[in-house]
């Protein structure tokens, strides 16, 4: 997912100053909480000045981290910057702020880092999240570890546990009638894992069904990844019909939606139904949304993945070479169910 360069014809305004408080303050909780970096170990922060939403962040690092070595990703070559990220040790802590993607050759940024042992915290598309939404992605900053922790180790434990699942709105029912896949995390918890950090804003369970053919039923999209890696909301939520794990039809369908389904089929065939998400950022909402689908991920409610393309759980049948698609939809949600167990309700989880 990569975005076209900013215009310089087109500056980006600062984010009002209350935004860049709020940053100040979401990211100390980030930095001692999440990712739990101290004075004992470095700070690097590779950044770009092209968006306000990238300058408040900037500003926002400066006053937490004011040891940090702060690096222009645009004053300098690539190599000037591949050599500081090799000069930090293990447990030292990167933070790239990036309006579009920052591209190193063949250098997979967060990849690579973790490989050396560092910490990462990663913003990236922030030109996709303008004005307001700009200040969305900051609230979505915000790291309460009781919330994200509790809720989300409950969710795990309900999603290990259950027989089957439900996800029912707008009158529709997509219906998962076999147990699910263990649950991955992303809730600010790194203990016991390999790596600390990732792309942030952070929060969300997510899982896919055991059976991928157990997977029947309707579900209503209000908001999709169209095929510019942008947030579309039709004007009518899209319904989708699944059978036997696959999207079979369609009702509202619009044409960008369609088209995504399109290219889908092209290459892969048929359209399967992978990713059970479960959202848990309370900043996004049905109604408070940003552009960007990555970021928008994290929203709270049920997001699903049309696409073969699941690496974290390898099927029988699926060879990643072949599968290339992982659309994010996200389905109306008034009620979720794990077993005959209700886990949402009025827009928040109930567990």
């Amino acid at each position: 997912m990569t975005s076209a360069p900013l215009s310089p014809d087109a500056p980006s305004p600062d984010l009002p100053a209350h935004a860049v408080d709020a940053a100040a303050n979401h990211l100390r909780d980030v930095l001692d909480i999440a990712i739990e970096h101290g004075p004992r170990h470095r700070a690097l922060v590779v950044f770009d000045s092209r968006t306000g939403l990238a300058r408040a962040l900037v500003e926002a690092y400066r006053r937490k981290l004011p040891g940090a070595t702060f690096l222009d990703f645009d004053s300098v070559e690539p190599a000037t910057v591949l050599a500081r990220f090799r000069e930090l040790a293990v447990k030292d802590l990167v933070v790239l702020v990036q309006s579009t993607n920052f591209r190193l050759e063949a250098f997979r940024i967060r990849v690579e880092l973790f490989k050396l042992g560092l910490k990462v915290i990663e913003h990236v598309h922030l030109s996709r999240m303008p004005g307001l939404q700009g200040e969305h992605y900051i609230e979505a900053l915000a790291y309460d570890p009781n919330y994200f922790r509790g809720v989300g180790r409950a969710l795990k434990s309900r999603i290990d546990a259950a027989p089957h699942a439900r996800v029912c709105g707008g009158g529709d029912t997509l219906a998962f009638a076999s147990r699910l896949e263990p649950a991955k995390l992303n809730i600010g918890d790194y203990s016991g894992m390999n790596n600390v950090g990732g792309q942030f804003p952070i929060g969300e369970v997510f899982t896919e069904a055991l059976d991928l053919e157990a997977v029947n039923g309707r579900a209503r999209v209000h908001v999709f990844g169209d095929t510019s890696y942008l947030s579309n909301r039709p004007d009518i939520p899209v319904t989708i019909i699944v059978e036997r794990g696959r999207v079979v039809g369609t009702e509202n369908a619009t044409p960008e939606f369609q088209r995504v389904l399109d290219i889908i089929r092209a290459d892969e065939g048929e359209v399967w139904v992978r990713e059970l998400g479960f959202g848990m950022n309370r900043a996004f909402t049905r109604e408070r949304r940003v552009d960007d689908i990555g970021t928008y991920e994290r929203m709270c409610g049920i997001h699903l993945s049309l696409g073969a393309k699941h690496g974290v759980y390898p099927k029988p049948g699926f060879k990643r070479k072949d599968a290339r698609y992982h659309i994010d939809v996200f389905a109306v949600t008034d009620a979720v169910y794990l077993g005959e167990d209700r886990v949402y309700a009025d827009g928040a989880w109930t567990v």
